[in-house]
């Protein structure tokens, strides 16, 4: 005798009707992530500010810095830079080659009296360049020189 309310071996089971599916809230779009602004933003209203913060917070010093176009030191290429002054004539350029954070990147130094006399590339290993990653790498390079806290 065979159940009336199971489906015969060869007839494929129904699907039940399925309850009306949740209505999901509108998920918040995430704000544009700061690497994402134009260059001649996100350098002037996000890089410098976080650059002195981070150097006065790693126990550096007042630390006056600038954006301009001008010739790279040593080779004289045009580019993007930031400049650093730190006490003592102490002074560091941050290049850009293009106006881009993820275009290739040199640093320079140059103790008191002294012209820069090296181009050093930068952050060339790393597939995204981040705020973070700019900010923490060029204090670490400066503090690589014994420019900042008690060194």
């Amino acid at each position: 005798m065979t159940d009336s309310a199971s489906p015969a071996p060869d007839t494929p089971a129904v699907p039940e009707p399925k309850a009306a599916a949740a209505v999901k809230p509108a998920a918040k779009e995430k704000p544009p992530a700061p690497e994402d602004r134009p260059f001649a933003e996100f350098v002037p209203q996000l890089l410098i500010p976080a650059l002195a913060q981070e150097i006065q917070a790693y126990g550096g010093p007042a630390v006056d810095l600038r954006f301009e176009q001008g010739p790279m030191p040593v080779v004289g290429a045009n580019c993007w830079m930031v400049i650093g002054s730190l006490p003592g004539a102490r002074r560091f350029w941050l290049c850009f080659t293009s106006d881009s954070i993820s275009s290739s990147k040199t640093i320079a130094v140059a103790e008191a009296g002294a012209e820069p006399s090296l181009l050093e590339s930068f952050l060339i290993d790393e597939k995204k360049t981040t705020l973070a990653l700019l900010v923490s790498r060029l204090v670490q390079r400066l503090n690589g020189q014994k420019w900042l806290g008690a060194n």
